[in-house]
This record gives structure tokens, C-alpha cells and sequence, in this order.
């Protein structure tokens, strides 16, 4: 027998949170087959069977936290495995190949129909067997059920509610009061701990600026097919704030340094972090040596981590350092916020919704597409020069592209000003 534990997935976690069973108790698993997935309080990360055999499930519900340690299953390695189903018996009586073959291939072209048709209404779904069954069978809409389980799981109340309500979300009764109390997640805890020690542990103040958005936007529209058939991405604007960023952030190293005791740790590289946000809150995995990277390179880290974040699949490795954050509020509508800065970091910066708006240029009031950017910084490390100075210069590289090639004007390098 085969005693399989939580495992240690860092020096600061004593304890992870049961999100999945992906096997049942008296299962056969292979070795290496996933039989668990967890969740730590920087990330998600799957349990695998140590040997092949018989599985036995400890008395853990998804949902309930538990110990670094403590038993997740034990694999009983000397039990045989269970023989393959060989289906109906052969009849005796002889069938021509052919119509059998027939039979066998309209069948199966009908079950893929039915797997498909089911397919429309499940797919992408949260939600227990029982109620993907009844939604696929009932031809729910999915969108159209308010979930009630843990992580925005659909049970099979929420169908039958959705089922007696037509038309109308369950819980959007005239006079309601209902409540309902939700166990944290071993994240969301973290997040919360981190808010709260980011704003009592540091000086924090936020300057403010906007940017032209029309330059980059010309560029995009230009390039934007061109770019995606060679590099098989596609053009975004964070490859060109990153990229900004890091030029600003060689210039100004106090935004790039964080504190430690009494030193300030200044850093020669750009780990920028881009905040994310998932089911399960927000995740700000790492770009690393931004600084050194092709626009297409940041485009591709970009399209990587996002997809690991939603997926439940980054590494303790993708979330760890990170010596600056850029954080879009523009995606969900934000007009203007001041984001906390990510400790230990000294600075974050947060981008907002692009929106056409009245500026004076040359004497002449034009309508732009205007971006208001935010610099939340520690005043601890950063003085109000250095961060204003900072800002104004990503301001600077962002409506004029051209400078970003490698960092500065042509013409004051030519004239070496």
C-alpha cells in the first residue's frame, strides 16, 4: 500500500484547499495519472499517483482545507487490474460483414450527433454530472442558470430553479433577503492579507497622467495581420507598455528597487508581473527579463500566462519575483483608479479604458483616443521626481513608438543631447 500525501509547494504554506477529485474511491489508476487538483495560496497544482492499482480516497470533500502532510490517498499497488469489458456476446448466427460494419458506423455517427448536441449546452461549463445531464437534456442555455456550488459550479437546484423560472434569474424574487455564506479560498485569503499589509506596511501615493493612444492605435491597425502571420500572434497593447515600461524603469532604477530591513535592493533586470484576474481571483505571473524580449516575445509570455491563469495552471516558479506590476482596469471599464501597489514591489502601474475625449493640440481642440495611467508608488523608495519623471517618460515612449526601438530621441543621440 501506497500512502500518497499533500506535498510541499512552499517555505510560507502550511496548509491547501481540495478543489477536485479527478478519480473515485475504488478506482484503477495508472501511474502518473492525476487523482487530485489543489490549491495553494499562490496557485493550483495537480497530485499524481505514485504506482499503479487500486485507489482509496481519504474522508476529504472538495472545498475543505488541509495540511502539508497530511494523507490525500493511499494506492493499493498488488491489486490487479480490472479486465476490459468485451461488450455483448457474439451471437451465433453469422452477419455480413459489410451490413455489420453499416450498422456499427450509423450508429456511432448518430452517438457523435448526440455527443455533439450535448457538447452545445455543456461545453465550457462549471457544473456537476447530474446537472450538465438534466441542462443537455432540458436544452438549458447554461449562461441562463445562476450557480450556486463552489467556484461557480451549476448543481442541480440551480437547473431545476432555472427550469421553474423561465425568463428569469433564481434569487431575483421581488422582497428577497436571502444570504449566503461562502468559505474563502486559500487565494483569496492571501489576496486579502496582501491588500491590507501592501497599504499599512508603505508609504503609498499615486500620480496621475494620460496618454494619446491614436500613435499606437495607427500602428496596430497597420501591422497588426502582418505581425500575427509571422509571428503567429497577435499585436496587443500591453507588449507596447511593457516595453515602455522597461526603458522608464532603466532610467528610473528607485521604481524598480524595493526595501529589505534597512537596504534597498536596486535590480539591473526588468521582471515585470501583469495582473490577472480568474474565477479564482488575481494572479500576477512574472514575464522575466522583459527587457531583453521582442515585442512578439512579450506578446507570446502574455497569451501563455494568461491561459495558465485562467486554466488553474501556473507554477509556483510563474508567480514568484517580479520587480514591477502592470495592471489593465481598462478591460472591465475602469475609467480611473489608483491600483495598490504588489509588495514587496515599490510600484505599480495601472492602465485604463481607452475613450475618445476633447484635447487641445496646436492651439486647436481635436477628439483623441485618451487613456488616463496611474502610478501607485511607495514614497519609502520613490520620490515624487522619480515617479513623476518616471511616468511622464512611459507617457513619452508610448506616443512615440519610433523611440521605442531602442530608447531614445535620433535626433538628441545624433546630436548626443
Amino acid at each position: 500500500m501506497i500512502d500518497i500525501k499533500v506535498p510541499t509547494v512552499g517555505e510560507s504554506i502550511s496548509e491547501v484547499t481540495l478543489l477536485k477529485w479527478t478519480k473515485k474511491d475504488g478506482d484503477y489508476v495508472e501511474r502518473d495519472e492525476v487523482i487530485a487538483e489543489l490549491e495553494s495560496e499562490k496557485a493550483t497544482f495537480e497530485v499524481n499517483a505514485e504506482k499503479a492499482g487500486i485507489i482509496k480516497l481519504a474522508a476529504i470533500s472538495e472545498g475543505d482545507s488541509i495540511k502539508i502532510g497530511d494523507l490525500l490517498a493511499s494506492i493499493d499497488e498488488s491489486a490487479a487490474k480490472p479486465a476490459a469489458s468485451n461488450g455483448k456476446p457474439v451471437e451465433e448466427k453469422s452477419v455480413d460483414a459489410s451490413q455489420e460494419s453499416g450498422a456499427k458506423k450509423t450508429e456511432s455517427k448518430k452517438e457523435t450527433k448526440k455527443e455533439e448536441k450535448k457538447s452545445e449546452f455543456v461545453a465550457d461549463v462549471k457544473a456537476s454530472p447530474v446537472a450538465a445531464a438534466m441542462m443537455a437534456d432540458k436544452k438549458v442555455d447554461p449562461k441562463k442558470v445562476t450557480p450556486s456550488g463552489p467556484e461557480g459550479k451549476i448543481l442541480k437546484d440551480d437547473v431545476l430553479a432555472a427550469l421553474q423560472n423561465p425568463g428569469r434569474k433564481p434569487g431575483a424574487a421581488l422582497n428577497s433577503r436571502n444570504e449566503k455564506a461562502e468559505k474563502m479560498s486559500n487565494l483569496r485569503k492571501t489576496i486579502s492579507r496582501r491588500l491590507v499589509e501592501a497599504k499599512n506596511t508603505t508609504a503609498m501615493l499615486t500620480t496621475f497622467n494620460e496618454v494619446n493612444m491614436q500613435p499606437i492605435m495607427d500602428i496596430r491597425n497597420q501591422y497588426k495581420e502582418k505581425f500575427k502571420e509571422i509571428h503567429g500572434v497577435g499585436l496587443g497593447f500591453m507588449s507596447f507598455f511593457a516595453k515602455a515600461c522597461t526603458y522608464a524603469l532603466q532610467e528610473w532604477p528607485s521604481v524598480n528597487a524595493y526595501v529589505d530591513g534597512d537596504n534597498l535592493i536596486y535590480h539591473d533586470y526588468c521582471d515585470i508581473s501583469i495582473a490577472v484576474s480568474t474565477p479564482r481571483g488575481l494572479t500576477v505571473p512574472v514575464i522575466r527579463n522583459a527587457e531583453s524580449m521582442s515585442m512578439a516575445d512579450i506578446e507570446r509570455k502574455v497569451v501563455e500566462l494568461a491561459g495558465k491563469a485562467r486554466d488553474g495552471k501556473l507554477t509556483t516558479e510563474d508567480l514568484q519575483g517580479g520587480t514591477f506590476t502592470i495592471t489593465n482596469g481598462g478591460v472591465f471599464g475602469s475609467l480611473l483608479s489608483t491600483p495598490i501597489i504588489n509588495i514587496p514591489q515599490s510600484a505599480i502601474l495601472g492602465m485604463h479604458k481607452i475613450e475618445e475625449r476633447p484635447v487641445v493640440e496646436k492651439g486647436q481642440i481635436v477628439i483623441k483616443p485618451m487613456m488616463y495611467v496611474a502610478l501607485s508608488y511607495d514614497h519609502r523608495v520613490i520620490d515624487g521626481r522619480e515617479s513623476v519623471s518616471f511616468l511622464v517618460r512611459v507617457k513619452e515612449l508610448l506616443e512615440n513608438p519610433q523611440l521605442m526601438l531602442f530608447g531614445k530621441d535620433p535626433v538628441k543621440t545624433l546630436l548626443e543631447l
